[in-house]
Protein backbone atom coordinates (compact mmCIF):
# COMPACT_ATOMS: atom_id res chain seq x y z
CA UNK A 1 0.00 0.00 0.00
CA UNK A 2 1.25 3.30 -1.26
CA UNK A 3 2.35 6.54 1.55
CA UNK A 4 -0.92 7.91 1.11
CA UNK A 5 -3.23 4.72 0.59
CA UNK A 6 -1.94 4.20 4.34
CA UNK A 7 -3.03 7.79 5.33
CA UNK A 8 -6.40 7.09 3.79
CA UNK A 9 -6.62 3.72 5.64
CA UNK A 10 -7.24 5.53 8.58
CA UNK A 11 -10.73 5.92 7.39
CA UNK A 12 -11.82 2.36 7.65
CA UNK A 13 -13.22 2.57 11.08
CA UNK A 14 -15.54 5.50 9.59
CA UNK A 15 -16.80 3.87 6.49
CA UNK A 16 -20.50 4.23 7.79
CA UNK A 17 -20.32 8.28 8.76
CA UNK A 18 -17.77 9.17 5.71
CA UNK A 19 -20.48 7.52 3.24
CA UNK A 20 -22.94 9.87 4.97
CA UNK A 21 -20.46 12.45 4.37
CA UNK A 22 -20.27 11.88 1.07
CA UNK A 23 -24.24 11.39 0.57
CA UNK A 24 -24.80 15.17 2.41
CA UNK A 25 -21.74 16.19 0.02
CA UNK A 26 -23.48 15.53 -3.35
CA UNK A 27 -26.75 16.86 -2.16
CA UNK A 28 -25.21 19.70 -1.33
CA UNK A 29 -23.66 19.82 -4.59
CA UNK A 30 -26.26 19.18 -6.69
CA UNK A 31 -28.67 22.21 -5.17
CA UNK A 32 -25.30 23.86 -5.49
CA UNK A 33 -25.77 23.91 -9.09
CA UNK A 34 -29.36 23.86 -8.90
CA UNK A 35 -29.36 27.50 -7.24
CA UNK A 36 -27.50 28.60 -10.03
CA UNK A 37 -29.81 26.90 -13.25
CA UNK A 38 -33.29 28.78 -11.78
CA UNK A 39 -31.13 32.11 -12.74
CA UNK A 40 -32.61 30.81 -16.32
CA UNK A 41 -36.55 31.28 -15.42
CA UNK A 42 -35.51 33.86 -13.16
CA UNK A 43 -34.41 35.99 -15.59
CA UNK A 44 -36.84 35.04 -17.59
CA UNK A 45 -39.62 36.13 -15.08
CA UNK A 46 -37.79 39.05 -14.43
CA UNK A 47 -37.21 40.24 -18.35
CA UNK A 48 -40.60 38.76 -19.32
CA UNK A 49 -38.60 36.92 -22.29
CA UNK A 50 -40.28 33.90 -23.54
CA UNK A 51 -39.08 30.45 -23.53
CA UNK A 52 -38.44 28.70 -26.12
CA UNK A 53 -39.62 25.22 -27.45
CA UNK A 54 -38.12 21.80 -26.23
CA UNK A 55 -36.49 21.57 -29.50
CA UNK A 56 -34.86 25.06 -29.27
CA UNK A 57 -33.71 24.94 -25.48
CA UNK A 58 -30.32 23.53 -24.14
CA UNK A 59 -30.49 20.11 -22.23
CA UNK A 60 -30.55 22.20 -19.22
CA UNK A 61 -33.54 23.89 -20.15
CA UNK A 62 -34.97 20.80 -20.75
CA UNK A 63 -34.52 18.86 -17.61
CA UNK A 64 -35.60 22.06 -15.79
CA UNK A 65 -38.60 22.08 -17.39
CA UNK A 66 -39.42 18.41 -16.99
CA UNK A 67 -38.75 18.91 -13.41
CA UNK A 68 -39.98 22.05 -12.09
CA UNK A 69 -43.11 21.95 -14.81
CA UNK A 70 -45.62 24.68 -14.95
CA UNK A 71 -44.88 26.06 -11.66
CA UNK A 72 -42.24 28.38 -13.27
CA UNK A 73 -43.41 28.84 -16.64
CA UNK A 74 -47.18 29.52 -16.51
CA UNK A 75 -49.39 32.22 -14.57
CA UNK A 76 -48.34 36.05 -14.94
CA UNK A 77 -44.68 36.73 -15.09
CA UNK A 78 -45.17 38.15 -11.28
CA UNK A 79 -46.80 34.79 -10.00
CA UNK A 80 -43.56 32.95 -11.76
CA UNK A 81 -40.96 35.00 -10.68
CA UNK A 82 -42.60 34.62 -6.91
CA UNK A 83 -42.52 30.88 -7.80
CA UNK A 84 -39.00 31.15 -8.49
CA UNK A 85 -37.82 33.10 -5.49
CA UNK A 86 -39.59 30.70 -3.23
CA UNK A 87 -38.18 27.43 -4.64
CA UNK A 88 -34.66 29.19 -4.81
CA UNK A 89 -35.17 29.95 -0.85
CA UNK A 90 -36.14 26.07 -0.19
CA UNK A 91 -33.12 25.17 -2.58
CA UNK A 92 -30.46 26.98 -0.57
CA UNK A 93 -32.17 25.77 2.77
CA UNK A 94 -32.26 22.32 2.04
CA UNK A 95 -28.21 22.70 0.38
CA UNK A 96 -27.63 24.50 3.51
CA UNK A 97 -28.44 21.68 5.94
CA UNK A 98 -26.83 19.16 4.43
CA UNK A 99 -23.60 21.25 3.90
CA UNK A 100 -24.05 21.31 7.56
CA UNK A 101 -24.41 17.81 7.84
CA UNK A 102 -21.54 16.96 5.62
CA UNK A 103 -19.77 19.30 7.81
CA UNK A 104 -20.25 17.78 11.12
CA UNK A 105 -19.97 14.39 9.76
CA UNK A 106 -16.29 15.25 8.81
CA UNK A 107 -15.62 16.95 12.42
CA UNK A 108 -16.41 13.59 14.07
CA UNK A 109 -14.13 11.70 11.54
CA UNK A 110 -11.79 14.20 12.00
CA UNK A 111 -11.37 14.14 15.66
CA UNK A 112 -11.91 10.01 15.36
CA UNK A 113 -8.54 9.49 13.59
CA UNK A 114 -7.15 11.41 15.41
CA UNK A 115 -7.56 9.76 18.39
CA UNK A 116 -7.21 6.85 16.72
CA UNK A 117 -4.00 7.10 15.60
CA UNK A 118 -2.50 8.74 18.86
CA UNK A 119 -3.77 5.84 20.83
CA UNK A 120 -2.41 3.77 18.35
CA UNK A 121 0.97 5.62 18.71
CA UNK A 122 1.13 5.38 22.68
CA UNK A 123 -0.27 2.22 22.87
CA UNK A 124 2.69 0.53 20.60
CA UNK A 125 5.18 2.94 22.62
CA UNK A 126 4.09 0.79 26.01
CA UNK A 127 5.51 -2.70 23.41
CA UNK A 128 8.78 -1.23 22.47
CA UNK A 129 12.30 -1.61 23.82
CA UNK A 130 13.71 0.54 26.35
CA UNK A 131 16.82 1.36 23.99
CA UNK A 132 14.19 3.09 21.25
CA UNK A 133 13.59 5.56 24.30
CA UNK A 134 17.62 5.77 24.77
CA UNK A 135 17.92 6.64 21.10
CA UNK A 136 14.98 8.97 20.54
CA UNK A 137 14.28 12.16 21.90
CA UNK A 138 11.67 12.82 24.01
CA UNK A 139 10.49 15.91 22.37
CA UNK A 140 10.51 14.21 19.02
CA UNK A 141 7.51 11.47 20.14
CA UNK A 142 5.99 14.15 21.82
CA UNK A 143 5.65 16.07 18.59
CA UNK A 144 4.71 12.53 16.55
CA UNK A 145 2.33 12.09 18.46
CA UNK A 146 0.74 15.74 19.03
CA UNK A 147 1.58 17.85 16.06
CA UNK A 148 2.15 15.25 12.92
CA UNK A 149 -1.37 13.83 13.94
CA UNK A 150 -2.74 16.91 14.17
CA UNK A 151 -1.80 17.67 10.01
CA UNK A 152 -2.66 13.75 9.08
CA UNK A 153 -5.90 14.55 10.41
CA UNK A 154 -6.43 17.51 8.69
CA UNK A 155 -5.63 16.11 5.28
CA UNK A 156 -7.92 12.76 5.78
CA UNK A 157 -10.83 14.07 6.84
CA UNK A 158 -11.10 18.12 6.34
CA UNK A 159 -8.67 18.51 3.84
CA UNK A 160 -10.33 15.23 2.05
CA UNK A 161 -13.97 16.15 2.53
CA UNK A 162 -13.22 19.55 1.03
CA UNK A 163 -11.47 17.81 -1.74
CA UNK A 164 -14.90 15.43 -2.39
CA UNK A 165 -17.06 17.86 -1.99
CA UNK A 166 -15.26 20.46 -4.51
CA UNK A 167 -14.65 17.23 -6.88
CA UNK A 168 -18.48 16.67 -6.46
CA UNK A 169 -19.36 20.24 -7.52
CA UNK A 170 -16.71 20.73 -10.35
CA UNK A 171 -18.52 17.48 -12.07
CA UNK A 172 -22.03 18.85 -11.02
CA UNK A 173 -20.80 22.27 -12.84
CA UNK A 174 -19.68 20.79 -15.57
CA UNK A 175 -22.89 19.08 -16.35
CA UNK A 176 -24.71 22.38 -16.32
CA UNK A 177 -22.07 23.58 -18.68
CA UNK A 178 -22.29 20.86 -20.81
CA UNK A 179 -26.30 20.99 -20.82
CA UNK A 180 -25.95 24.75 -21.35
CA UNK A 181 -23.09 25.03 -24.36
CA UNK A 182 -21.44 21.97 -25.08
CA UNK A 183 -18.71 24.33 -27.19
CA UNK A 184 -18.00 26.47 -24.32
CA UNK A 185 -17.80 23.40 -22.14
CA UNK A 186 -14.82 21.90 -24.56
CA UNK A 187 -12.50 25.37 -23.81
CA UNK A 188 -13.03 24.49 -19.98
CA UNK A 189 -12.11 20.39 -20.20
CA UNK A 190 -9.20 21.57 -22.96
CA UNK A 191 -6.77 23.52 -20.24
CA UNK A 192 -7.32 21.25 -17.42
CA UNK A 193 -4.52 18.89 -17.95
CA UNK A 194 -1.77 21.75 -18.56
CA UNK A 195 -2.97 22.53 -14.84
CA UNK A 196 -2.45 19.07 -13.76
CA UNK A 197 1.29 18.92 -15.53
CA UNK A 198 2.47 22.36 -13.67
CA UNK A 199 1.35 21.29 -9.80
CA UNK A 200 2.65 17.80 -10.41
CA UNK A 201 5.81 18.63 -9.44
CA UNK A 202 4.85 21.20 -6.53
CA UNK A 203 3.58 18.57 -5.08
CA UNK A 204 6.85 16.51 -4.45
CA UNK A 205 8.59 19.35 -3.55
CA UNK A 206 5.85 19.92 -0.79
CA UNK A 207 6.26 16.32 0.61
CA UNK A 208 9.82 16.67 1.01
CA UNK A 209 10.35 19.85 2.79
CA UNK A 210 7.57 19.07 4.66
CA UNK A 211 9.64 16.33 6.35
CA UNK A 212 12.13 18.50 6.78
CA UNK A 213 9.78 21.29 8.48
CA UNK A 214 8.25 18.25 10.79
CA UNK A 215 12.08 16.52 11.97
CA UNK A 216 12.69 20.52 13.20
CA UNK A 217 9.28 20.60 14.69
CA UNK A 218 10.37 17.69 16.77
CA UNK A 219 13.69 19.65 17.18
CA UNK A 220 12.23 22.57 18.72
CA UNK A 221 9.72 20.23 21.12
CA UNK A 222 12.67 18.28 22.28
CA UNK A 223 14.99 21.22 23.16
CA UNK A 224 11.80 22.97 24.85
CA UNK A 225 11.63 19.77 26.83
CA UNK A 226 14.76 18.81 27.59
CA UNK A 227 15.68 22.83 29.12
CA UNK A 228 11.81 22.69 31.40
CA UNK A 229 13.45 19.20 32.88
CA UNK A 230 16.80 20.59 33.08
CA UNK A 231 16.26 24.16 34.44
CA UNK A 232 17.91 23.98 37.54
CA UNK A 233 21.11 22.72 35.63
CA UNK A 234 21.05 25.99 33.59
CA UNK A 235 19.96 28.26 36.27
CA UNK A 236 23.48 26.48 38.20
CA UNK A 237 25.94 26.77 34.89
CA UNK A 238 24.44 30.22 34.29
CA UNK A 239 23.59 29.00 30.54
CA UNK A 240 20.38 30.80 29.95
CA UNK A 241 22.09 33.10 27.21
CA UNK A 242 23.78 29.35 25.61
CA UNK A 243 19.88 27.84 25.72
CA UNK A 244 18.21 30.81 24.45
CA UNK A 245 21.10 30.78 21.52
CA UNK A 246 20.75 27.48 21.03
CA UNK A 247 16.57 28.05 20.78
CA UNK A 248 16.88 30.82 18.34
CA UNK A 249 19.51 29.01 15.66
CA UNK A 250 16.61 25.86 15.85
CA UNK A 251 13.93 28.66 15.49
CA UNK A 252 15.59 30.18 12.42
CA UNK A 253 16.06 27.26 10.86
CA UNK A 254 12.98 25.84 11.26
CA UNK A 255 11.62 29.26 9.74
CA UNK A 256 13.14 29.04 6.96
CA UNK A 257 12.28 25.08 6.36
CA UNK A 258 8.36 26.04 6.78
CA UNK A 259 9.12 29.32 4.49
CA UNK A 260 10.32 27.09 2.05
CA UNK A 261 7.41 24.59 2.06
CA UNK A 262 4.73 27.09 2.55
CA UNK A 263 6.55 28.53 -1.00
CA UNK A 264 5.64 25.54 -2.63
CA UNK A 265 2.29 25.00 -1.42
CA UNK A 266 1.14 28.07 -1.83
CA UNK A 267 2.56 28.79 -5.45
CA UNK A 268 -0.51 26.48 -6.69
CA UNK A 269 -2.78 29.19 -5.50
CA UNK A 270 -1.96 31.39 -8.37
CA UNK A 271 -1.36 29.23 -10.47
CA UNK A 272 -4.88 28.17 -10.51
CA UNK A 273 -5.87 31.78 -10.15
CA UNK A 274 -3.96 32.27 -13.60
CA UNK A 275 -5.34 29.08 -14.80
CA UNK A 276 -9.11 30.43 -14.29
CA UNK A 277 -8.70 33.90 -15.67
CA UNK A 278 -7.59 32.23 -19.22
CA UNK A 279 -10.72 30.19 -19.21
CA UNK A 280 -12.87 32.88 -18.73
CA UNK A 281 -10.87 34.80 -20.95
CA UNK A 282 -11.25 32.17 -23.54
CA UNK A 283 -15.15 31.81 -22.93
CA UNK A 284 -15.91 35.60 -23.20
CA UNK A 285 -14.08 35.55 -26.34
CA UNK A 286 -16.01 32.01 -28.06
CA UNK A 287 -19.13 32.80 -25.99
CA UNK A 288 -19.51 36.43 -27.40
CA UNK A 289 -19.32 35.31 -30.72
CA UNK A 290 -21.83 32.55 -30.24
CA UNK A 291 -24.44 35.08 -28.30
CA UNK A 292 -23.92 37.90 -30.49
CA UNK A 293 -25.18 38.59 -34.25
CA UNK A 294 -27.25 37.81 -36.65
CA UNK A 295 -26.52 34.20 -36.83
CA UNK A 296 -26.61 33.77 -32.70
CA UNK A 297 -26.67 30.39 -31.45
CA UNK A 298 -27.01 31.08 -27.99
CA UNK A 299 -29.33 32.62 -25.86
CA UNK A 300 -28.13 36.01 -24.04
CA UNK A 301 -29.47 34.59 -20.59
CA UNK A 302 -28.22 31.32 -21.33
CA UNK A 303 -24.47 32.94 -21.84
CA UNK A 304 -25.00 34.94 -18.66
CA UNK A 305 -25.69 31.83 -16.40
CA UNK A 306 -22.85 30.00 -18.22
CA UNK A 307 -20.62 32.89 -17.03
CA UNK A 308 -21.74 32.58 -13.63
CA UNK A 309 -21.18 29.02 -13.38
CA UNK A 310 -17.72 28.59 -15.04
CA UNK A 311 -16.81 31.54 -12.53
CA UNK A 312 -18.05 29.66 -9.91
CA UNK A 313 -16.33 26.49 -11.42
CA UNK A 314 -13.40 28.48 -10.49
CA UNK A 315 -12.90 28.17 -6.91
CA UNK A 316 -13.48 23.82 -6.68
CA UNK A 317 -10.95 23.67 -9.23
CA UNK A 318 -8.23 25.70 -7.03
CA UNK A 319 -9.35 23.86 -3.96
CA UNK A 320 -9.18 20.65 -5.52
CA UNK A 321 -4.97 21.65 -7.40
CA UNK A 322 -4.24 22.42 -3.43
CA UNK A 323 -5.41 18.88 -1.96
CA UNK A 324 -2.19 17.29 -3.52
CA UNK A 325 0.12 19.55 -2.01
CA UNK A 326 -1.74 19.26 1.17
CA UNK A 327 -1.94 15.74 1.06
CA UNK A 328 1.95 16.01 0.41
CA UNK A 329 2.21 17.44 3.89
CA UNK A 330 0.07 14.87 5.84
CA UNK A 331 2.04 12.27 4.14
CA UNK A 332 5.17 13.64 5.23
CA UNK A 333 3.93 13.53 8.60
CA UNK A 334 2.09 10.30 8.52
CA UNK A 335 5.37 8.87 7.58
CA UNK A 336 6.57 9.94 10.97
CA UNK A 337 4.21 7.94 12.91
CA UNK A 338 4.53 5.06 10.90
CA UNK A 339 8.08 5.61 11.31
CA UNK A 340 7.37 4.75 15.29
CA UNK A 341 4.65 2.18 14.54
CA UNK A 342 7.01 0.29 12.52
CA UNK A 343 9.35 -0.34 15.22
CA UNK A 344 8.77 -3.96 16.17
CA UNK A 345 7.32 -4.10 19.55
CA UNK A 346 9.42 -6.11 22.12
CA UNK A 347 7.03 -5.91 25.05
CA UNK A 348 3.55 -8.11 25.24
CA UNK A 349 3.08 -11.40 26.18
CA UNK A 350 3.43 -14.62 23.41
CA UNK A 351 1.60 -17.61 22.56
CA UNK A 352 3.44 -20.47 24.72
CA UNK A 353 4.32 -18.28 28.25
CA UNK A 354 2.94 -18.63 30.89
CA UNK A 355 2.39 -17.04 34.69
CA UNK A 356 5.43 -16.65 36.67
CA UNK A 357 5.73 -18.24 40.44
CA UNK A 358 8.81 -17.60 42.88
CA UNK A 359 9.30 -20.60 44.42
CA UNK A 360 12.87 -21.23 46.02
CA UNK A 361 15.76 -19.65 43.71
CA UNK A 362 16.43 -17.71 40.59
CA UNK A 363 19.98 -18.23 38.54
CA UNK A 364 21.90 -16.62 36.22
CA UNK A 365 23.64 -19.03 33.98
CA UNK A 366 27.18 -17.74 31.91
CA UNK A 367 24.58 -14.86 31.31
CA UNK A 368 26.05 -12.25 28.73
CA UNK A 369 24.95 -9.13 27.62
CA UNK A 370 25.81 -6.30 25.24
CA UNK A 371 23.61 -3.02 23.70
CA UNK A 372 23.16 -3.23 19.95
CA UNK A 373 25.73 -5.32 19.22
CA UNK A 374 28.51 -3.20 21.30
CA UNK A 375 30.96 -4.47 23.59
CA UNK A 376 29.10 -6.86 26.10
CA UNK A 377 28.99 -5.07 29.29
CA UNK A 378 28.26 -8.00 31.06
CA UNK A 379 29.90 -11.38 30.63
CA UNK A 380 28.90 -14.91 31.43
CA UNK A 381 27.75 -14.43 34.97
CA UNK A 382 26.94 -17.09 37.17
CA UNK A 383 24.88 -15.97 40.27
CA UNK A 384 21.99 -18.21 42.29
CA UNK A 385 19.77 -16.14 44.61
CA UNK A 386 17.71 -17.90 47.53
CA UNK A 387 14.59 -17.12 48.15
CA UNK A 388 14.43 -14.45 51.12
CA UNK A 389 18.29 -13.98 51.32
CA UNK A 390 19.19 -10.27 50.69
CA UNK A 391 22.14 -10.44 47.72
CA UNK A 392 24.19 -7.10 47.39
CA UNK A 393 25.40 -6.05 43.98
CA UNK A 394 28.47 -3.89 44.44
CA UNK A 395 31.30 -2.63 42.21
CA UNK A 396 32.89 0.33 40.05
CA UNK A 397 30.69 2.65 38.05
CA UNK A 398 30.23 1.34 34.75
CA UNK A 399 30.68 -2.79 35.80
CA UNK A 400 27.17 -3.54 34.98
CA UNK A 401 25.08 -3.25 38.25
CA UNK A 402 21.80 -2.35 36.95
CA UNK A 403 21.96 -4.02 33.62
CA UNK A 404 22.19 -7.10 35.85
CA UNK A 405 19.22 -6.68 37.67
CA UNK A 406 17.17 -4.97 34.60
CA UNK A 407 17.28 -8.31 32.85
CA UNK A 408 15.38 -10.09 35.26
CA UNK A 409 12.36 -7.75 34.66
CA UNK A 410 12.78 -8.59 31.11
CA UNK A 411 13.45 -4.98 30.33
CA UNK A 412 16.55 -6.43 28.49
CA UNK A 413 17.03 -10.06 27.38
CA UNK A 414 20.64 -11.79 27.65
CA UNK A 415 22.73 -11.96 24.60
CA UNK A 416 23.95 -15.37 26.21
CA UNK A 417 23.24 -17.60 28.60
CA UNK A 418 19.79 -17.35 30.55
CA UNK A 419 18.01 -16.60 33.91
CA UNK A 420 16.05 -19.43 35.47
CA UNK A 421 13.48 -18.98 37.90
CA UNK A 422 13.15 -22.69 40.40
CA UNK A 423 14.74 -24.11 36.81
CA UNK A 424 12.33 -22.62 35.03
CA UNK A 425 13.71 -19.76 32.23
CA UNK A 426 12.20 -16.14 32.86
CA UNK A 427 11.69 -16.22 28.56
CA UNK A 428 8.57 -18.73 29.63
CA UNK A 429 6.45 -16.29 31.48
CA UNK A 430 4.73 -13.46 31.04
CA UNK A 431 6.15 -10.02 31.13
CA UNK A 432 3.42 -8.76 33.02
CA UNK A 433 3.25 -12.06 35.79
CA UNK A 434 6.78 -11.85 35.64
CA UNK A 435 7.01 -8.20 36.79
CA UNK A 436 3.98 -8.16 39.21
CA UNK A 437 6.60 -10.53 41.16
CA UNK A 438 8.68 -7.41 41.83
CA UNK A 439 8.83 -4.36 43.52
CA UNK A 440 11.78 -1.57 41.57
CA UNK A 441 13.27 1.18 43.59
CA UNK A 442 16.04 2.89 41.08
CA UNK A 443 18.27 5.56 42.21
CA UNK A 444 16.31 7.82 39.68
CA UNK A 445 12.62 8.27 41.29
CA UNK A 446 10.03 8.90 38.99
CA UNK A 447 6.92 10.53 40.70
CA UNK A 448 4.02 11.94 38.51
CA UNK A 449 2.20 15.17 38.79
CA UNK A 450 -0.36 13.57 40.86
CA UNK A 451 -1.51 13.43 44.22
CA UNK A 452 0.63 11.64 46.65
CA UNK A 453 -1.91 8.44 46.83
CA UNK A 454 -2.58 8.71 42.91
CA UNK A 455 1.58 8.29 43.44
CA UNK A 456 1.85 5.59 45.67
CA UNK A 457 -1.19 3.28 44.26
CA UNK A 458 0.56 4.23 40.54
CA UNK A 459 -1.33 1.58 37.97
CA UNK A 460 -3.89 0.19 40.36
CA UNK A 461 -6.92 1.52 41.58
CA UNK A 462 -8.52 -1.16 43.96
CA UNK A 463 -6.09 -0.25 47.18
CA UNK A 464 -7.76 1.64 49.89
CA UNK A 465 -6.30 4.97 51.94
CA UNK A 466 -6.03 2.52 54.88
CA UNK A 467 -3.77 0.24 52.47
CA UNK A 468 -1.77 3.18 50.45
CA UNK A 469 -0.94 4.76 54.34
CA UNK A 470 0.12 1.19 55.78
CA UNK A 471 3.05 1.32 52.76
CA UNK A 472 3.55 4.71 53.24
CA UNK A 473 4.33 3.96 57.16
CA UNK A 474 6.48 0.78 56.25
CA UNK A 475 8.71 3.14 54.13
CA UNK A 476 8.96 5.86 57.02
CA UNK A 477 6.53 7.98 54.92
CA UNK A 478 3.37 9.01 56.45
CA UNK A 479 4.96 11.17 58.84
CA UNK A 480 6.39 14.09 56.31
CA UNK A 481 2.84 12.98 54.28
CA UNK A 482 0.52 13.83 57.22
CA UNK A 483 2.41 17.28 57.44
CA UNK A 484 1.69 18.20 53.41
CA UNK A 485 -0.97 20.68 53.10
CA UNK A 486 -3.67 17.86 51.91
CA UNK A 487 -1.81 14.99 53.21
CA UNK A 488 -2.27 11.94 50.48
CA UNK A 489 -4.30 14.43 48.49
CA UNK A 490 -1.44 17.06 47.66
CA UNK A 491 -0.40 17.65 44.46
CA UNK A 492 2.81 16.69 44.16
CA UNK A 493 4.21 18.70 40.83
CA UNK A 494 6.05 18.10 38.29
CA UNK A 495 8.80 15.19 39.10
CA UNK A 496 7.58 15.64 42.49
CA UNK A 497 9.18 19.00 43.05
CA UNK A 498 7.86 19.75 46.20
CA UNK A 499 9.19 17.19 48.05
CA UNK A 500 13.26 16.28 49.09
CA UNK A 501 15.17 13.78 47.41
CA UNK A 502 14.80 11.26 50.71
CA UNK A 503 10.88 11.87 50.27
CA UNK A 504 10.49 10.85 46.93
CA UNK A 505 12.59 7.84 47.38
CA UNK A 506 10.31 7.24 50.50
CA UNK A 507 6.82 7.68 48.44
CA UNK A 508 8.71 5.30 45.71
CA UNK A 509 9.63 2.37 47.77
CA UNK A 510 5.93 3.07 49.31
CA UNK A 511 4.55 2.14 45.87
CA UNK A 512 6.87 -0.79 45.54
CA UNK A 513 5.96 -2.18 49.15
CA UNK A 514 2.41 -1.20 48.18
CA UNK A 515 2.10 -4.80 46.07
CA UNK A 516 3.58 -6.79 48.82
CA UNK A 517 6.39 -8.77 45.89
CA UNK A 518 7.90 -11.52 46.95
CA UNK A 519 11.34 -9.89 45.29
CA UNK A 520 12.92 -6.20 45.43
CA UNK A 521 15.23 -4.77 43.55
CA UNK A 522 16.84 -2.04 45.06
CA UNK A 523 19.30 -0.31 42.31
CA UNK A 524 21.59 2.36 44.86
CA UNK A 525 18.02 3.19 46.51
CA UNK A 526 19.90 4.95 49.10
CA UNK A 527 22.79 6.85 46.98
CA UNK A 528 21.03 10.15 46.59
CA UNK A 529 20.06 10.47 50.10
CA UNK A 530 21.12 12.45 53.68
CA UNK A 531 22.17 10.84 56.59
CA UNK A 532 19.47 11.09 58.20
CA UNK A 533 17.03 9.99 55.29
CA UNK A 534 19.19 7.09 54.79
CA UNK A 535 18.77 6.02 57.88
CA UNK A 536 14.97 6.11 57.64
CA UNK A 537 15.11 4.48 54.30
CA UNK A 538 17.29 1.44 55.47
CA UNK A 539 15.42 1.13 58.65
CA UNK A 540 11.75 0.12 55.78
CA UNK A 541 14.05 -2.15 53.87
CA UNK A 542 15.46 -3.67 57.13
CA UNK A 543 11.82 -4.41 58.31
CA UNK A 544 10.77 -5.72 55.11
CA UNK A 545 13.59 -8.42 54.55
CA UNK A 546 11.88 -11.33 56.17
CA UNK A 547 10.24 -13.76 53.44
CA UNK A 548 11.43 -11.59 50.98
CA UNK A 549 14.82 -12.06 48.51
CA UNK A 550 16.23 -8.31 47.94
CA UNK A 551 18.72 -7.69 45.35
CA UNK A 552 20.12 -4.40 45.97
CA UNK A 553 22.62 -2.55 44.19
CA UNK A 554 24.95 -0.41 46.68
CA UNK A 555 27.06 2.35 46.65
CA UNK A 556 27.74 3.02 49.94
CA UNK A 557 28.99 -0.51 51.18
CA UNK A 558 28.23 -0.12 54.87
CA UNK A 559 24.34 -0.62 54.00
CA UNK A 560 25.18 -3.93 53.16
CA UNK A 561 27.39 -5.23 55.86
CA UNK A 562 23.70 -7.28 57.05
CA UNK A 563 23.90 -9.18 53.09
CA UNK A 564 23.33 -12.59 53.12
CA UNK A 565 25.75 -12.72 50.00
CA UNK A 566 27.78 -9.62 48.02
CA UNK A 567 29.47 -10.10 44.92
CA UNK A 568 31.49 -7.73 43.20
CA UNK A 569 31.63 -7.31 39.53
CA UNK A 570 34.12 -5.93 37.37
CA UNK A 571 34.16 -4.51 33.75
CA UNK A 572 31.25 -7.09 33.50
CA UNK A 573 32.47 -9.86 35.27
CA UNK A 574 31.22 -11.49 38.58
CA UNK A 575 34.72 -11.10 40.30
CA UNK A 576 34.27 -11.84 43.72
CA UNK A 577 31.00 -13.61 46.33
CA UNK A 578 30.55 -13.67 49.79
CA UNK A 579 30.16 -12.18 52.65
CA UNK A 580 31.09 -8.87 54.12
CA UNK A 581 33.39 -10.90 56.62
CA UNK A 582 34.90 -13.03 53.96
CA UNK A 583 35.83 -10.42 51.60
CA UNK A 584 36.31 -8.03 53.87
CA UNK A 585 39.39 -10.42 55.18
CA UNK A 586 40.12 -11.93 51.75
CA UNK A 587 41.47 -8.28 50.87
CA UNK A 588 40.37 -8.09 47.00
CA UNK A 589 38.58 -5.43 45.31
CA UNK A 590 35.39 -5.44 47.45
CA UNK A 591 38.39 -4.27 50.66
CA UNK A 592 39.81 -1.61 48.71
CA UNK A 593 36.10 -0.41 47.68
CA UNK A 594 35.49 -0.25 51.23
CA UNK A 595 38.20 1.44 52.23
CA UNK A 596 38.15 4.08 49.86
CA UNK A 597 34.92 4.85 51.10
CA UNK A 598 35.69 4.94 54.64
CA UNK A 599 38.34 6.74 54.25
CA UNK A 600 36.34 9.51 51.79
Amino acid sequence: MGRSGRVLGLLRPYRLLFGANIVATIVSSILDGATFVLVLPFLRALFKLQALPATGSSTVEKVLGQITGPLLTVGAPEVALRNVVLVLVVALVIKNAAAYAAAMCSVAIEEGVVRDLRVRLFRHLQTLPLGFFQRTKGGQLLARIISDTDQVKTAVTAALASFLRNVCLIVVYLAILIGLSWRLAIITLALAPALVLTIRPLVARVRRRSREQADDRGELTSLVSEMVASVKLVRAYVAEAFEVDRFQRLANRYRKRVLRAQAASTLTSPVSEIFAGLVIVAIFLVGTRLALGASASLRPEVFIVFIAVALRLMSPIKAVTQYPTIMAGAVAAADRCFEVLEVPADEGDRAGETTARFGDRIEFRGVTFSYDGEAPVLRDVELEVRRGHIVAIVGPSGAGKTTLVDLLPRFYEPTGGQILMDGVPITRFTRRSLRALMGIVSQETVLLNDTVHANIAYGRGDFTLEQVRAAARAANADEFIAQLPQGYDTLLGERGTRLSGGQRQRIAIARALLRDPPLLILDEATSALDTESERLVQEAIDRLMAHRTVLVIAHRLATVRHANLIVVLADGRLVERGTHDALFAAGGLYRRLYDMQFRA
